[in-house]
């Protein structure tokens, strides 16, 4: 965890937080480590979600889309859609399942977003976005910005598919820059959180993948890196909105 920014610097760009070591033993195997995370947990994440969330991430992610800007018949990227928990309220604010894409590495999160998601699903990932150029007006990403390999690749990519003044919002969760607070969240989300998932759901990975989560939760870059590796990407209006210290929208738009 004692990592430096340069430790996490990658030929192209950077991480967003540094190796962890504990999962996988390089940084090449990041991707395919959290893949087979998300697909031995798909079938549970709601579960865990609600453990997680204490039932009001529905309301948080529609609420934050349109903050952002969604609004109805935009056409909708939704990055790592998992199991469909922001693409279904981007469609609840677009008016539209049809015109919201998921796209997410995982087969097994793809699986479980079939079953309450009539939007189009496509396999890939952020960093190689299969879409056409200019081809979205909007496009999100919720609490999976951490999972990426190259921060400056995947703004590219993000910059590349949205339509000239397109709007990139990243949901996202921080750690807290107040002491007490971070206590309280490394409390609950590095300790509770996976304890109650373990109970939750016996014999199952959740317990480790809420502890994944909040270690790159705590390891991750700073805001002001993010922000910079936006406005470095050529997105215009870049900024950083936070709720209770710990929940972060990015908000950026590709200039027209």
């Amino acid at each position: 965890m004692g990592a430096t920014l340069k430790d996490m610097s990658t030929a192209t760009g950077e991480a967003p937080h540094p190796t962890m070591s504990r999962y996988y033993t390089e940084d090449s195997h990041r991707a395919a480590f959290v893949r087979q995370l998300f697909d031995d947990t798909a079938g549970q994440y709601d579960r865990i979600n609600t453990v997680f969330s204490l039932g009001t991430g529905e309301w948080y992610r529609r609420h934050a889309l349109r903050r952002a800007g969604l609004g109805r018949g935009d056409r909708v990227l939704d990055v790592a859609v998992g199991t469909g928990l922001t693409a279904r309220a981007a469609a609840a604010v677009t008016g539209d399942a049809a015109r919201v894409v998921g796209l997410d590495p995982s087969a097994g999160m793809l699986a479980e977003a079939r079953r309450s998601l009539s939007s189009p699903l496509v396999q890939g990932r952020a960093e190689a976005l299969p879409l056409a150029s200019e081809s979205m007006d909007f496009l999100s990403m919720g609490y999976a910005l951490r999972h990426v390999s190259d921060l400056a690749v995947t703004f590219a990519e993000f910059r590349r598919v949205l339509r000239p003044g397109g709007t990139l919002v990243l949901l996202e969760i921080g750690r807290p820059d107040r002491p007490l607070a971070r206590w309280a969240a490394r409390a609950y989300l590095g300790g509770i959180v996976p304890f109650l998932c373990r109970l939750a759901v016996p014999g199952r990975r959740s317990g480790t993948l809420m502890q994944y989560y909040w270690e790159t939760i705590d390891a991750c870059v700073p805001a002001e890196r993010i922000l910079s590796h936006l406005h470095d990407g050529g997105f215009a209006n870049v900024r950083c909105e936070t709720a209770l210290g710990l929940f972060r929208s990015y908000i950026a738009q590709r200039p027209v």
